[in-house]
């Protein structure tokens, strides 16, 4: 089988392409040539800007992809490129998507009204009816933030019977390559060796969906190779869902942090989002459909992540939803559990 990516050099595009050859497929990438990607020697390279997809037509077509893989589609206009560039082109298209789709990902953001959804969230689960979340954000109207949503994506890229979709609803995704360092924030906590993490409560209760990046792209992979895919949507995450809490002991445990986590009464500490919301998905569509299962225990995954962020430590770590090491000595100091 033939594969082209589009994108497919940055975090998850590697391990997903070496999955895809060791597999035995041939696999092509689309990029702007400005990352150097270690992937395999035999990867086909096109060099260009996914906006001008439709230019680089014919060189897809002496490829011949019986599948395209969409990395990068974030906006409606992607998608719709996507289509009229491959339409007649390939046999089926995937497209990654995200958990912020659903509705509590915007009761998350506090830009949806209503009640908090009910957790895991499952592909049948309400969709946001507030679209572009991160539009109030963006300066100008040609800013990415503007016209980013995976809801018209996901609409266009399941809505043409001559291409074929799938769509996936990744997670937050974790290990070697993450630019956003995801476990930095309580990693670096427990490098210098604090006492206790403090968080509010409702943040500790907190859960949202999670994935180790080669066991989301062999998640990928599988929908690639597998033509019962054709058609369908599936959530990607891992099948357990931590709580905050339970999360930042699961990194305390593989790094030998001998702290507490220490939970403090709703409103003492601020928070940027309503946490009282999870937004955990159920991924249980695509283990029994397609027998996704992981490669790697919950162990070994973040044993990985924790040495490639301390190989690679973040310029600035976002400590949301944490109190500055003074403040959070003297809230420990108020309640009683004051560590020096």
């Amino acid at each position: 089988m033939r594969v082209l990516i589009i994108g497919g050099t940055t975090f998850i595009g590697p391990p997903l392409v070496r999955r895809l050859i060791d597999l035995g497929h041939e696999v092509a990438v689309f990029h702007r040539g400005q990352t150097k990607a270690v992937l395999p020697v035999n990867v086909e390279h096109f060099h260009g800007d996914r906006h001008d997809l439709g230019k680089h037509a014919e060189a897809f077509r002496r490829f011949g992809p019986d599948i395209v893989v969409d990395m990068i589609a974030f906006t409606e206009a992607d998608a719709l490129g996507l289509v009229r560039t491959f339409r007649g082109l390939a046999r089926r298209m995937v497209v990654i998507s995200s958990a912020d789709v659903y509705r509590a990902y915007g009761h998350f953001l506090g830009i949806e009204p209503g009640p908090i959804e009910p957790t895991p969230l499952t592909e049948e689960s309400p969709l946001r009816q507030v679209l572009f979340p991160y539009r109030s954000q963006a300066e100008v109207p040609d800013d990415f933030l503007y016209s980013y949503d995976k809801i018209p994506v996901e609409r266009v890229a399941m809505g043409d019977p001559d291409l074929p979709g799938t769509v996936l609803r990744l997670p937050m995704v974790h290990g070697p390559g993450d630019t956003y360092n995801r476990l930095s924030t309580y990693l670096k906590r427990m490098d210098n060796r604090r006492p206790a993490i403090v968080l509010d409560e409702t943040m500790a209760r907190w859960k949202c969906p999670r994935g180790y990046v080669e066991d989301v792209a062999a998640a990928i992979a599988l929908v690639v190779v597998d033509e019962r895919a054709a058609g369908r949507m599936y959530n990607v995450s891992e099948s357990t869902a931590f709580s905050e809490a339970e999360w930042v002991r699961k990194i305390g445990e593989v790094v030998g942090w001998r702290g507490e986590v220490v939970t403090v009464p709703a409103g003492r500490i601020p928070l940027p989002y309503r946490l009282e919301q999870s937004f955990d998905t159920d991924s249980g569509r695509i283990r029994r459909e397609l027998d996704f299962n992981e490669m790697s225990s919950t162990q070994e995954a973040l044993e990985r992540t924790i040495a490639w962020e301390r190989a690679n430590p973040s310029g600035a770590s976002q400590d949301i939803g944490l109190l500055n090491y003074e403040a959070e000595d003297a809230l420990l100091a108020e309640i009683g559990q004051g560590w020096k």
